[in-house]
């Protein structure tokens, strides 16, 4: 399982990618700077939190993973 610090790194750099996107996407849609600002903060911080929680969700979740003796769990079970 990774470390809290980690997954808001992790969260951190993708929502800027996204905000950068968002921000292109934006202005060519709306023409204005602001507007498409605005658009891609919102959608930004939405996204961070929502990024942030679906990590840390699948981190506890030890389905699919393959433990060092090469067994691969089968079952779904989180880890708390």
């Amino acid at each position: 399982m990774e470390t809290r610090s980690r997954s808001l790194v992790k969260a951190a750099s993708w929502q800027l990618l996204g905000l950068v996107t968002m921000s292109i996407l934006g202005f060519l849609f709306t023409g204005s700077l602001s507007s498409g600002g605005a658009l891609a903060a919102a959608s930004g911080l939405l996204g961070f939190f929502t990024y942030l929680a679906h990590e840390r969700v699948w981190a506890g979740v030890r389905w699919g993973w393959i433990s060092a003796t090469g067994t691969i769990r089968e079952t779904a079970t989180l880890d708390r």
